[in-house]
Formats: structure tokens, C-alpha cells, sequence
């Protein structure tokens, strides 16, 4: 105050007019510091509101995650690893591995479980994983612990398949025993195969292998009782060789029972009567009571060249237990008459004519494959050779040059991840078909069990080439398996390459996302061996458990879309999990083939070694000899 009256001289009138701005200054600013309060207060609020709606955003998303997490666990432990896998070994060598390192076992990661509860619930993982195996590599080192851990989870796994084992049993022994086949959405049998108890015989060593020795002897007395071959009607050659022929010497070869040795010398004297053509090569089919044998009424001249060149093991077999050479003698001739067909390219065309006295290739249908109608007259040519101690090399000699013409013919590679498959030639036009058949999945194991016998040796350029195909072919059917919405491998895949259209009169190419597709008419899933039997070879030769591994992704998937109240039944479309099965049939291959290999697999305790047994077509070990 004093400055102030200092200032104005002590002149009362200025000294007022001042004290009146200063007051109306201190409002102004009490008025602004309001309402930068309030504005602040309602930032704040804001920013306070904003956070707290993002916090509940995030914490949603983390539950879904966290839910998708739990649910996928075992996906996650398996891209995970498989994204990073091929970075992994540039950084180091797989190969240095210390059996001695017990943190050896942890270098591989693909490990699953084995558990199979809340099957209902089982959700197929998807395709496109474990890439580092697309081309046939080994990407990791399989060390002693990594075995060890391999078969104890194989142990439990196991247990599983037989289950499954025992259920389809269950039902044909309460619904259908002694009929050809369970009908397993009715619950009834059928005579399908004439009435000669086809699954039963089919299942015997099934059930010997799994160690179901009181179903096992149950059968044999079906078999010793009831089992008559005095059929009046034709039967497929083929057929009842593989399964019926095959499946009673294997019971006898396991069990030593004189019953079915004297049931399958019963069975073989009457399908001998097939070879009576004028070329020696078989004729399709043989009544079982007359010997009267034809061919098929639409291909009167001709029969398949599968047909006629996969009998051999099993008569050579007949011959060695019963002396009678004329078993082995027929069924040679025939192999050699077809031999002497050799194309160039070690290619054979399916349709053989067999109704004059030097066969010639058919023309009825005829193709190059190693499909239906084609795929074991390959797998003889390598089986007969090793079935008589790898002394006849006419037979090796000829399963090579047919590798040989597969690698420089039919094998291709899919758009746009390359896998490995086995296309078609039309023998009319000698144009490639890019379709893929589940039968043809055989490829895998076959090839790899060619490379591990090879007389080159194992290391040699091409045993390694046949076994890295045998590796891809194996990858690219599980992955016909994986792809799907139901995790069953379809029929057929197609769609293996890009598409050209003619678009406003120019050609182009439409590439698309995916390596192939189901056929539309053939989407179904029958059931069928051939990828698990090559899982099983492959693990067996290179034990790399990641066989096992998809092995136990298919079986989860038969498990949770196949299984019915009596048994086990064809897919109708693997694309769509709401079907059921609806096919009334249980394939007799199914307890002779898909369940055995499955055990096997899964069987780190099985005495069967390739040294000492071979498979026929219809998954029949029979042992090994030495031919005179």
C-alpha cells in the first residue's frame, strides 16, 4: 500500500481506479483457473474411462487366447517348434547329438500324448505342419533317448489300438460271426464273400499279434468246425488268395496248427485251377467247386495286371510247407510270362491279356499306375525276391527299372508347396493324370523297404534317392490325411497342379492356395492301410517317431468320425464332420490291415523283423526262406 501511494503521489481517485482492476484481474483468473480445472478433471475422466474400456478389451482377448491356447496346446507344441525347426539346424548340427546328453531327448519336438479321452471332442490339427520331412529329409537326430522315449509312448498307445481291436471283434463275434462281413451301422452279418467267414480269416493273425490268443483260438474252431470252401460260384483269384489264402498260412506259420494248413491246401488246390489259361497268367476269377476260371464279363480277354502278378507269395509259401511244387511253379510262370513284357521304361500298363499263348498288354481301361488294378504287382516284384533270401535277381532287376521309370516318369510335385506324388499316364494318349490314390500310399513303405534291402547298399546313390521319395510320398499322405476337415484321408486327391483356361482367347495360368483337393466323387474314406503301412515301415527302418506321430493323428480320427455301436465304418465324405458313417460295411482289411498296422506301430516289443518276415498285399507276415 505504501509502494502504492508512493507511486500515485497519494492520489486517493488513481488508487481506487487500480484496487478496481486489480480486483476484477484476481476474477478473471479465478474464473479461468475454474475452468482449466474443470477441463482437466473431465481429460482425465476420459482418459481414466478409455483405459479402463481397453483394460476389458485386452482381458477379452486374453481369455479367448488363453482358451484357444488350452485348447490347442498340442498344435502350439507342434508349430512352434516347426516354424523355427529349419532355422534351429542351420544354427547347429543335428547329426552331433550325444546319446549320453539327457537333454538329447528334448531336441526333438514333436512329442504328443496319448490320451484318448473325450474322443467326441477330438478336433484334427490341420495340415501344412511338420515341414522340415515335405522333401524326404531327416531334419533331427534320432538318439537313443529319443527311441526310448518314442516306444514308451508307444506302449500306451498301444493299448488303445487294441481296444479298438477288440470293439470291431466284439461286434462280428456278437453280430456276425462266421459271416464274410459285419454290417457294422445294421448290426448284422453278410455273405458278401460266399460264406467263407472272409473277416474272420482275414483277422486270425491280427488277433494272434495283439495277443487275443481266446478270440484267436475261438476262430480256429469256427475254421476246424464250419470253414468250407466247396463254393459253386466264382470268386475273385486275387482276393481270396490275399486274404483267405494268405491270412490261413499266416495263422498256421504263427500258431503251428495243422487246421490251417490243411484249410489253406484245401483253399489253394481249388484256386490253382485260375492259372489253366493259354498263357499261364491267371484268369481273374475261379469257381471254387468246379475249377471253371474266366476273366470279367466287361474284359472277357483281359485281366488286371495286379490281379495275376500278386499271387506268389502265397503259393510259394503253400508249395515250401506242403511239397507240392505245382503251387510255386504256376504262380512263377505266371510272373515270368508278365516279365517278359518288359516295357522300356519299366512302366506296365494295368489290362493283360492272358487268353492266348504269348500275352500282350490290354486295352480295356488300361493305364499306367501304381494304383488300383497295377500297385502289387510292384510290391511282388521286391517281395518274392526277398521271400526266397534275395537269391532270384530277375525280380530285384525288375523292381528297379520300374523305380527307375516312376522317377523319370510319373513322379511330380504339387503347386504351390511342391509335394511329392505319383501321377497316372493314359496309355491312349500317354498324357499324365495329376490325381493321387490312397492305395497308392503303399509307394512310401515299399520304397523305403527297397532302399533298406538295396544290394548296393544303403548308401548308395540310389537306395538314398528311393528312400528320400519314400520319405515325401509318406509326408504328402498324411498330409491328404491333415488337410481335411475330419482328418481321414479321401480316395482320391486331385487338383495337384495349376489350371490353364482359355480366356478371351488366350491360354492362362490359375494358380491356386492349396496343393490338392479331395475328388468330388471320390471324398470318402473306405477304411483303407496303405498310409499307416507305410508310417509302420518307415519307423520301423528309420525310427523317426514322428511316423508315429501322424500315425496316432489318424487313428484319433477314425476313433472319433469311424466308430460305431458294433464296429468301425466307411466315411462318406472326409470333408464334412457332420456325416456318419453310412456305408454298411466293415472291409475285412480293416481287423487284417489298418488295425494291425496300427499296432505295429505302436509295438516296440513285436518279434517281426524284415529279416525274417515279409508282408504279403493283405498285411499276412510270412516268413522268409531259402528258395532251391
Amino acid at each position: 500500500m505504501y509502494v502504492l501511494n508512493a507511486i500515485t503521489g497519494g492520489n486517493n481517485q488513481i488508487s481506487r481506479r487500480l484496487k478496481v482492476r486489480r480486483g476484477a484481474g484476481q476474477a478473471t483468473r479465478r474464473i479461468n483457473c475454474t475452468l482449466c480445472y474443470q477441463r482437466c478433471v473431465a481429460f482425465f475422466t476420459k482418459s481414466i474411462l478409455n483405459a479402463v474400456i481397453s483394460a476389458i478389451i485386452v482381458l477379452f482377448f486374453l481369455i479367448v487366447f488363453v482358451k484357444i491356447l488350452t485348447q490347442h496346446a498340442s498344435t502350439l507344441r507342434e508349430a512352434l517348434p516347426g516354424a523355427m525347426g529349419i532355422l534351429k539346424l542351420k544354427n547347429r548340427n543335428p547329426k552331433t547329438n550325444n546319446d549320453n546328453n539327457p537333454m538329447a531327448s528334448f531336441r526333438y519336438p514333436y512329442f504328443g500324448s496319448s490320451k484318448v479321452l473325450d474322443i467326441q471332442n477330438n478336433v484334427p490339427l490341420g495340415g501344412g505342419r511338420f515341414i522340415e520331412w515335405k522333401n524326404g529329409d531327416s531334419p533331427y537326430e534320432i538318439t537313443s533317448d529319443v527311441k526310448d522315449k518314442s516306444d514308451e509312448l508307444a506302449r500306451e498307445r498301444r493299448a488303445a489300438v487294441k481296444n479298438a481291436m477288440n470293439h470291431a471283434w466284439g461286434g462280428y463275434k456278437k453280430y456276425a460271426f462266421g459271416y464274410d462281413e459285419l454290417q457294422p451301422v445294421s448290426g448284422i452279418g453278410n455273405k458278401n464273400w460266399f460264406g467263407l467267414g472272409t473277416t474272420l480269416v482275414d483277422a486270425l493273425d491280427t488277433l494272434w499279434l495283439m495277443g487275443m490268443k481266446t478270440e484267436f483260438f475261438e476262430a480256429r474252431d469256427w475254421v476246424r468246425d464250419h470253414l468250407n470252401h466247396d463254393v459253386d460260384h466264382l470268386v475273385s483269384t486275387f482276393e481270396n488268395t490275399i486274404r483267405s489264402l494268405g491270412g490261413l498260412l499266416s495263422a498256421y506259420a504263427w500258431s503251428g496248427d495243422e487246421v490251417f494248413l490243411e484249410k489253406a491246401e484245401d483253399l489253394g488246390k481249388r484256386l490253382v485251377y485260375a492259372f489253366d489259361s493259354p498263357s499261364g497268367i491267371p484268369y481273374f476269377q475261379v469257381n471254387l467247386r468246379t475249377g471253371k476260371a474266366t476273366n470279367e464279363k466287361w474284359s472277357p480277354k483281359e485281366t488286371q495286371i495286379a490281379a495275376a502278378g500278386s499271387l506268389q507269395l502265397e503259393f510259394r509259401y503253400l508249395s515250401k510247407l506242403t511239397g507240392n511244387e505245382t503251387y510255386a511253379t504256376r504262380s512263377e510262370h505266371a510272373m515270368d510270362m508278365i516279365l517278359s513284357l518288359m516295357p522300356q521304361d519299366g512302366l506296365y500298363y494295368t489290362a493283360i491279356r492272358n487268353t492266348e499263348s504269348e500275352p500282350s498288354f490290354g486295352k480295356v481301361g488300361s493305364r499306367i499306375t501304381f494304383g488300383g488294378r497295377a500297385d502289387s504287382f510292384y510290391e511282388y516284384l521286391l517281395k518274392v525276391w526277398l521271400q526266397g533270401g534275395r537269391l532270384e535277381t530277375k525280380y530285384r532287376e525288375a523292381y528297379d527299372k520300374s523305380m527307375d521309370g516312376l522317377h523319370k516318369v510319373l513322379l511330380q510335385y504339387s503347386t504351390p508347396s511342391n509335394l511329392t506324388y505319383i501321377a497316372k499316364k493314359d496309355a491312349a494318349t500317354g498324357k499324365l493324370i495329376h490325381e493321387f490314390e490312397h492305395l497308392e500310399c503303399f509307394m512310401g513303405g515299399l520304397l523305403a523297404l527297397g532302399a533298406y534291402t538295396d544290394p548296393l547298399g544303403q548308401e548308395s546313390e540310389r537306395a538314398k534317392r528311393d528312400m528320400k521319395t519314400a520319405k515325401a510320398i509318406a509326408y504328402t499322405c498324411y498330409q491328404m490325411y491333415a488337410h481335411t476337415e475330419t482328418g481321414l484321408g479321401p480316395e482320391i486327391a486331385g487338383d495337384f497342379t495349376t489350371k490353364t483356361v482359355l480366356l478371351r482367347g488366350k491360354k492362362k495360368v490359375l494358380p491356386h492356395s492349396y496343393d490338392f483337393r479331395p475328388k468330388t466323387d471320390a471324398a470318402h474314406y473306405l477304411l483303407r492301410p496303405e498310409v499307416v503301412e507305410s508310417l509302420y515301415i518307415l519307423n520301423k527302418i528309420t525310427g523317426d517317431p514322428i511316423y508315429r506321430e501322424w500315425g496316432w493323428e489318424i487313428f484319433l480320427s477314425i476313433e472319433h468320425f469311424c466308430k460305431t455301436k458294433y464296429g468301425y465304418g466307411s466315411f462318406p465324405d472326409v470333408r464334412d464332420r457332420s456325416r456318419e458313417p453310412n456305408n454298411d460295411g466293415m472291409e475285412s482289411f480293416f481287423l487284417g490291415e489298418t488295425l494291425k498296422y496300427l499296432y505295429l506301430l505302436f509295438d516296440p516289443d513285436s518279434n517281426i523283423d524284415f529279416s525274417s518276415h515279409v508282408f504279403n498285399t493283405e498285411a499276412h507276415p510270412l516268413p522268409i526262406f531259402v528258395v532251391s
